[in-house]
Protein backbone atom coordinates (compact mmCIF):
# COMPACT_ATOMS: atom_id res chain seq x y z
CA UNK A 1 0.00 0.00 0.00
CA UNK A 2 1.37 3.00 -0.79
CA UNK A 3 1.90 5.68 1.88
CA UNK A 4 3.26 3.06 4.10
CA UNK A 5 6.47 2.57 5.88
CA UNK A 6 7.84 -1.09 6.53
CA UNK A 7 4.39 -2.52 6.36
CA UNK A 8 2.83 0.09 8.34
CA UNK A 9 0.85 3.05 7.63
CA UNK A 10 1.93 6.91 7.03
CA UNK A 11 -1.24 8.88 7.71
CA UNK A 12 -1.02 12.97 8.17
CA UNK A 13 -2.23 14.34 11.01
CA UNK A 14 -3.80 18.36 10.86
CA UNK A 15 -5.01 19.17 14.34
CA UNK A 16 -7.35 21.87 13.56
CA UNK A 17 -8.48 24.65 16.12
CA UNK A 18 -10.66 24.88 19.43
CA UNK A 19 -11.14 21.45 20.37
CA UNK A 20 -9.38 19.91 17.55
CA UNK A 21 -5.81 19.18 18.44
CA UNK A 22 -7.77 17.35 22.20
CA UNK A 23 -10.02 15.32 19.29
CA UNK A 24 -7.53 14.29 17.17
CA UNK A 25 -4.99 13.40 19.92
CA UNK A 26 -7.75 11.42 20.91
CA UNK A 27 -8.12 9.87 17.78
CA UNK A 28 -4.53 8.88 16.72
CA UNK A 29 -4.78 7.29 20.06
CA UNK A 30 -7.05 4.55 19.49
CA UNK A 31 -6.18 3.80 15.78
CA UNK A 32 -2.72 2.77 17.27
CA UNK A 33 -4.63 0.47 20.09
CA UNK A 34 -6.74 -0.88 17.10
CA UNK A 35 -3.63 -1.43 14.73
CA UNK A 36 -1.70 -2.86 17.35
CA UNK A 37 -4.36 -5.37 18.92
CA UNK A 38 -4.77 -6.32 14.91
CA UNK A 39 -1.31 -6.68 14.41
CA UNK A 40 -0.63 -3.96 11.97
CA UNK A 41 2.59 -1.97 12.57
CA UNK A 42 2.87 0.75 14.10
CA UNK A 43 1.35 3.89 12.38
CA UNK A 44 4.10 6.82 11.14
CA UNK A 45 1.79 9.61 12.04
CA UNK A 46 2.67 13.13 10.08
CA UNK A 47 1.77 16.24 11.67
CA UNK A 48 1.40 19.06 9.26
CA UNK A 49 0.67 22.41 9.86
CA UNK A 50 -3.16 23.44 9.12
CA UNK A 51 -5.89 25.76 10.57
CA UNK A 52 -5.03 29.15 12.43
CA UNK A 53 -1.48 28.45 13.74
CA UNK A 54 -0.74 27.71 10.36
CA UNK A 55 -2.40 30.79 8.89
CA UNK A 56 -0.43 32.46 11.98
CA UNK A 57 2.77 30.92 10.89
CA UNK A 58 2.97 30.76 7.53
CA UNK A 59 0.33 33.36 6.55
CA UNK A 60 -2.18 30.42 4.94
CA UNK A 61 -4.71 27.76 6.63
CA UNK A 62 -3.08 25.07 4.45
CA UNK A 63 0.18 25.96 3.83
CA UNK A 64 1.64 23.81 0.20
CA UNK A 65 4.00 22.40 2.07
CA UNK A 66 0.97 20.72 3.98
CA UNK A 67 -0.53 19.83 0.21
CA UNK A 68 2.87 18.68 -1.09
CA UNK A 69 3.47 16.46 2.09
CA UNK A 70 -0.57 14.96 1.81
CA UNK A 71 0.58 14.29 -1.72
CA UNK A 72 2.60 11.56 -0.58
CA UNK A 73 0.31 10.18 1.96
CA UNK A 74 -2.96 7.97 1.04
CA UNK A 75 -5.08 9.25 4.14
CA UNK A 76 -5.30 11.42 6.80
CA UNK A 77 -7.13 12.82 10.04
CA UNK A 78 -8.06 16.38 9.93
CA UNK A 79 -9.61 18.07 13.33
CA UNK A 80 -12.25 20.91 13.08
CA UNK A 81 -11.88 24.05 12.07
CA UNK A 82 -13.36 27.65 12.87
CA UNK A 83 -12.12 29.56 9.84
CA UNK A 84 -15.22 32.20 10.77
CA UNK A 85 -12.52 33.55 13.28
CA UNK A 86 -9.83 33.79 10.57
CA UNK A 87 -9.31 37.50 9.66
CA UNK A 88 -10.71 39.35 6.69
CA UNK A 89 -9.46 37.81 3.24
CA UNK A 90 -8.77 33.92 4.86
CA UNK A 91 -12.82 33.12 6.22
CA UNK A 92 -12.67 30.31 3.03
CA UNK A 93 -12.61 26.61 5.01
CA UNK A 94 -9.43 25.52 4.71
CA UNK A 95 -10.84 21.84 4.88
CA UNK A 96 -12.78 22.83 1.33
CA UNK A 97 -9.20 23.71 -0.70
CA UNK A 98 -7.63 20.66 0.94
CA UNK A 99 -10.86 18.80 -0.99
CA UNK A 100 -10.86 20.72 -3.97
CA UNK A 101 -7.23 20.11 -4.64
CA UNK A 102 -7.10 16.24 -3.94
CA UNK A 103 -10.89 16.03 -5.63
CA UNK A 104 -12.48 14.38 -2.81
CA UNK A 105 -15.81 13.68 -4.74
CA UNK A 106 -17.45 11.32 -2.25
CA UNK A 107 -18.52 12.46 1.54
CA UNK A 108 -19.83 9.40 3.47
CA UNK A 109 -21.83 10.04 6.32
CA UNK A 110 -23.05 7.26 8.44
CA UNK A 111 -25.86 7.81 10.95
CA UNK A 112 -26.61 5.42 13.71
CA UNK A 113 -28.13 5.05 17.18
CA UNK A 114 -25.19 3.59 20.35
CA UNK A 115 -26.89 1.75 22.86
CA UNK A 116 -26.34 4.29 25.90
CA UNK A 117 -26.83 7.60 24.13
CA UNK A 118 -30.24 9.22 23.79
CA UNK A 119 -31.81 9.22 20.10
CA UNK A 120 -34.73 10.58 18.79
CA UNK A 121 -34.60 7.97 16.62
CA UNK A 122 -32.77 4.79 17.99
CA UNK A 123 -33.51 2.72 14.92
CA UNK A 124 -31.65 4.63 12.67
CA UNK A 125 -29.09 2.94 10.83
CA UNK A 126 -28.29 4.56 7.72
CA UNK A 127 -25.62 5.99 4.81
CA UNK A 128 -25.79 9.12 3.21
CA UNK A 129 -23.38 9.72 0.26
CA UNK A 130 -23.00 13.25 -0.32
CA UNK A 131 -21.80 14.16 -3.68
CA UNK A 132 -18.80 16.55 -2.71
CA UNK A 133 -17.29 18.45 -5.79
CA UNK A 134 -20.52 20.16 -7.67
CA UNK A 135 -23.67 20.86 -6.76
CA UNK A 136 -25.17 24.27 -5.24
CA UNK A 137 -22.53 25.40 -2.97
CA UNK A 138 -20.48 28.48 -4.25
CA UNK A 139 -16.81 27.16 -3.77
CA UNK A 140 -17.55 23.99 -5.34
CA UNK A 141 -18.95 24.59 -8.94
CA UNK A 142 -16.67 27.14 -10.81
CA UNK A 143 -13.44 26.96 -12.36
CA UNK A 144 -12.49 30.65 -11.56
CA UNK A 145 -14.29 32.71 -9.19
CA UNK A 146 -17.26 32.44 -7.16
CA UNK A 147 -20.76 30.56 -7.92
CA UNK A 148 -22.24 33.13 -6.28
CA UNK A 149 -22.53 36.82 -7.63
CA UNK A 150 -24.46 40.30 -7.38
CA UNK A 151 -25.38 42.16 -10.47
CA UNK A 152 -26.74 45.19 -8.55
CA UNK A 153 -26.99 45.34 -4.79
CA UNK A 154 -29.85 44.07 -4.45
CA UNK A 155 -29.97 40.95 -6.82
CA UNK A 156 -28.41 37.74 -5.70
CA UNK A 157 -27.61 34.69 -8.05
CA UNK A 158 -26.16 31.46 -7.70
CA UNK A 159 -24.91 29.07 -9.82
CA UNK A 160 -25.79 24.86 -8.80
CA UNK A 161 -23.65 22.89 -11.36
CA UNK A 162 -24.37 18.87 -11.67
CA UNK A 163 -22.03 17.11 -14.32
CA UNK A 164 -22.53 13.23 -15.85
CA UNK A 165 -19.23 12.35 -14.71
CA UNK A 166 -19.86 13.58 -11.65
CA UNK A 167 -23.29 12.03 -10.62
CA UNK A 168 -21.58 8.86 -12.31
CA UNK A 169 -18.88 8.71 -9.74
CA UNK A 170 -21.20 9.35 -6.63
CA UNK A 171 -23.89 6.87 -7.78
CA UNK A 172 -21.08 3.89 -8.42
CA UNK A 173 -19.85 5.12 -4.52
CA UNK A 174 -23.42 4.46 -3.10
CA UNK A 175 -24.08 1.66 -5.05
CA UNK A 176 -20.91 -0.18 -3.53
CA UNK A 177 -22.35 1.14 -0.14
CA UNK A 178 -25.59 -0.29 -0.41
CA UNK A 179 -24.37 -3.48 -2.31
CA UNK A 180 -22.13 -3.73 1.22
CA UNK A 181 -24.91 -3.15 3.29
CA UNK A 182 -28.50 -4.30 2.89
CA UNK A 183 -29.15 -4.06 -0.67
CA UNK A 184 -31.39 -0.89 -0.58
CA UNK A 185 -30.52 3.14 -2.12
CA UNK A 186 -32.43 6.08 -2.25
CA UNK A 187 -31.83 8.83 -4.64
CA UNK A 188 -32.71 12.11 -3.23
CA UNK A 189 -32.93 14.92 -5.71
CA UNK A 190 -35.53 17.56 -6.39
CA UNK A 191 -36.47 17.21 -10.38
CA UNK A 192 -39.50 18.49 -10.17
CA UNK A 193 -38.94 22.02 -9.47
CA UNK A 194 -34.73 21.51 -10.90
CA UNK A 195 -35.51 19.06 -14.07
CA UNK A 196 -32.15 19.95 -15.48
CA UNK A 197 -30.06 19.31 -13.11
CA UNK A 198 -32.03 17.38 -10.81
CA UNK A 199 -33.37 15.55 -13.37
CA UNK A 200 -29.72 14.72 -14.24
CA UNK A 201 -27.98 13.73 -11.21
CA UNK A 202 -31.35 11.47 -11.19
CA UNK A 203 -31.08 10.11 -14.30
CA UNK A 204 -27.29 9.27 -14.20
CA UNK A 205 -27.75 7.54 -10.58
CA UNK A 206 -30.49 5.16 -11.91
CA UNK A 207 -28.39 4.31 -15.45
CA UNK A 208 -25.57 3.28 -13.19
CA UNK A 209 -27.88 1.30 -11.23
CA UNK A 210 -28.39 -0.77 -14.04
CA UNK A 211 -24.24 -2.42 -13.45
CA UNK A 212 -25.80 -3.34 -9.69
CA UNK A 213 -28.88 -5.45 -10.60
CA UNK A 214 -28.44 -6.71 -6.85
CA UNK A 215 -29.30 -3.39 -5.44
CA UNK A 216 -32.80 -1.81 -5.10
CA UNK A 217 -32.92 1.42 -5.92
CA UNK A 218 -35.68 4.23 -5.45
CA UNK A 219 -35.83 7.68 -5.28
CA UNK A 220 -37.77 10.68 -3.67
CA UNK A 221 -37.64 14.62 -3.72
CA UNK A 222 -35.52 15.80 -0.64
CA UNK A 223 -38.52 17.70 0.82
CA UNK A 224 -40.27 14.27 1.72
CA UNK A 225 -37.21 12.61 1.98
CA UNK A 226 -36.78 14.70 5.18
CA UNK A 227 -40.17 14.40 6.72
CA UNK A 228 -39.37 10.59 5.82
CA UNK A 229 -36.21 10.86 7.44
CA UNK A 230 -37.58 12.28 10.81
CA UNK A 231 -40.99 9.70 10.82
CA UNK A 232 -39.53 6.45 9.65
CA UNK A 233 -35.47 6.44 9.58
CA UNK A 234 -35.11 2.72 9.44
CA UNK A 235 -36.44 2.42 6.22
CA UNK A 236 -33.46 3.63 4.68
CA UNK A 237 -30.46 2.06 4.08
CA UNK A 238 -28.07 4.27 1.59
CA UNK A 239 -29.31 7.92 -0.10
CA UNK A 240 -27.23 9.25 -2.06
CA UNK A 241 -27.82 12.90 -2.67
CA UNK A 242 -26.03 15.98 -4.42
CA UNK A 243 -23.99 18.37 -2.20
CA UNK A 244 -26.37 20.70 -0.19
CA UNK A 245 -28.92 18.44 -0.24
CA UNK A 246 -26.61 15.40 1.82
CA UNK A 247 -25.14 18.68 4.41
CA UNK A 248 -29.00 19.07 5.49
CA UNK A 249 -29.87 15.70 5.15
CA UNK A 250 -26.87 14.23 7.22
CA UNK A 251 -26.73 16.55 9.85
CA UNK A 252 -30.80 15.67 10.69
CA UNK A 253 -29.76 11.82 10.66
CA UNK A 254 -26.51 13.11 12.94
CA UNK A 255 -29.02 14.69 15.72
CA UNK A 256 -32.02 12.00 14.97
CA UNK A 257 -29.10 9.16 15.95
CA UNK A 258 -27.84 11.05 18.83
CA UNK A 259 -26.09 13.70 18.97
CA UNK A 260 -23.89 15.79 16.02
CA UNK A 261 -20.74 14.96 18.58
CA UNK A 262 -21.05 11.54 17.41
CA UNK A 263 -21.33 11.63 13.44
CA UNK A 264 -18.44 10.58 12.06
CA UNK A 265 -17.36 10.89 7.88
CA UNK A 266 -14.93 10.37 6.17
CA UNK A 267 -14.05 12.17 2.44
CA UNK A 268 -13.02 10.27 -0.35
CA UNK A 269 -11.52 9.51 -3.81
CA UNK A 270 -10.25 6.61 -5.47
CA UNK A 271 -6.64 7.37 -4.09
CA UNK A 272 -7.28 9.86 -1.02
CA UNK A 273 -8.92 9.62 2.09
CA UNK A 274 -10.06 12.02 4.87
CA UNK A 275 -11.48 11.38 8.19
CA UNK A 276 -13.48 14.16 9.36
CA UNK A 277 -16.39 14.82 11.81
CA UNK A 278 -19.50 16.11 11.29
CA UNK A 279 -19.24 18.79 14.18
CA UNK A 280 -17.22 22.19 14.06
CA UNK A 281 -14.37 23.23 16.48
CA UNK A 282 -16.26 24.25 19.50
CA UNK A 283 -14.04 27.14 20.64
CA UNK A 284 -16.34 27.74 24.00
CA UNK A 285 -15.08 24.53 25.55
CA UNK A 286 -11.37 24.17 23.82
CA UNK A 287 -9.04 23.29 26.12
CA UNK A 288 -11.09 22.30 29.23
CA UNK A 289 -10.25 18.72 28.64
CA UNK A 290 -14.33 17.50 27.95
CA UNK A 291 -14.61 17.36 24.31
CA UNK A 292 -16.65 14.33 23.10
CA UNK A 293 -13.80 13.07 20.18
CA UNK A 294 -16.89 9.73 19.07
CA UNK A 295 -16.95 11.45 15.77
CA UNK A 296 -13.63 11.88 14.92
CA UNK A 297 -13.02 8.52 16.72
CA UNK A 298 -15.70 7.03 14.40
CA UNK A 299 -14.56 8.82 11.49
CA UNK A 300 -10.96 7.28 11.62
CA UNK A 301 -12.66 3.60 12.11
CA UNK A 302 -14.38 4.60 8.51
CA UNK A 303 -11.18 5.64 7.24
CA UNK A 304 -9.36 2.25 8.36
CA UNK A 305 -11.97 0.33 6.70
CA UNK A 306 -11.47 2.25 3.22
CA UNK A 307 -7.90 1.72 3.35
CA UNK A 308 -8.20 -1.98 4.60
CA UNK A 309 -10.79 -2.44 1.70
CA UNK A 310 -8.16 -0.55 -0.75
CA UNK A 311 -4.87 -2.57 0.30
CA UNK A 312 -7.00 -5.78 0.72
CA UNK A 313 -5.19 -6.27 4.22
CA UNK A 314 -7.91 -7.64 6.73
CA UNK A 315 -5.67 -6.70 9.48
CA UNK A 316 -6.34 -3.26 8.84
CA UNK A 317 -10.50 -4.28 8.20
CA UNK A 318 -9.85 -6.03 11.92
CA UNK A 319 -8.81 -2.87 13.20
CA UNK A 320 -11.87 -1.09 11.65
CA UNK A 321 -14.27 -3.22 12.65
CA UNK A 322 -12.89 -3.21 16.40
CA UNK A 323 -12.62 0.61 16.91
CA UNK A 324 -16.21 0.86 15.95
CA UNK A 325 -17.07 -1.88 18.02
CA UNK A 326 -15.24 -0.48 21.04
CA UNK A 327 -16.85 2.84 20.95
CA UNK A 328 -20.10 1.29 20.96
CA UNK A 329 -19.28 -0.97 23.86
CA UNK A 330 -17.79 2.28 25.95
CA UNK A 331 -21.24 4.37 25.14
CA UNK A 332 -23.29 1.36 26.05
CA UNK A 333 -21.08 0.96 28.74
CA UNK A 334 -22.52 4.85 30.79
CA UNK A 335 -19.02 6.45 29.73
CA UNK A 336 -19.80 9.73 28.00
CA UNK A 337 -18.69 13.33 28.04
CA UNK A 338 -20.51 16.26 29.37
CA UNK A 339 -22.05 16.57 26.15
CA UNK A 340 -24.02 13.54 25.94
CA UNK A 341 -25.15 13.42 29.65
CA UNK A 342 -21.71 11.93 30.92
CA UNK A 343 -19.06 12.94 33.55
CA UNK A 344 -16.00 11.27 31.66
CA UNK A 345 -12.94 13.50 30.37
CA UNK A 346 -11.82 13.51 26.38
CA UNK A 347 -8.75 11.45 28.21
CA UNK A 348 -11.30 9.52 30.52
CA UNK A 349 -13.52 8.04 27.46
CA UNK A 350 -10.90 7.47 25.64
CA UNK A 351 -8.83 5.48 27.85
CA UNK A 352 -12.21 3.65 28.23
CA UNK A 353 -12.09 2.68 24.54
CA UNK A 354 -8.18 1.56 25.06
CA UNK A 355 -8.88 -0.81 27.34
CA UNK A 356 -11.85 -1.82 24.96
CA UNK A 357 -9.41 -2.60 22.48
CA UNK A 358 -7.09 -4.66 25.15
CA UNK A 359 -4.88 -2.30 25.62
CA UNK A 360 -3.99 -2.08 29.36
Amino acid sequence: MSGSTEGGLRLGVLDGDGIGPEVVAATTTVVDAALGAAGVPPVEWVPLPFGRAALDEFGDAVPERTLRELERLDAWILGPHDNASYPGGHADPPSGRIRRHFRLFANIRPARAYPGVRAAAPDIDLVIVRENTEGFYADRNMAIGSGEFAPTPDVALSVGLITRAGSTAIAHEALRAARARRGRLTIVHKANVLPLTMGLFRSVCYEIAAEYPDVTVTDEHVDAAAAHLVRAPADYDVLVTENLFGDILSDLAGELSGSLGIAPSVNCSARKAMAQAVHGAAPDIAGRGIANPVALQGSAALLLRRLGERGADQRVLTAAGALEAALGAVLAAGVATPDLGGTATTSEFTGAVERALGRP
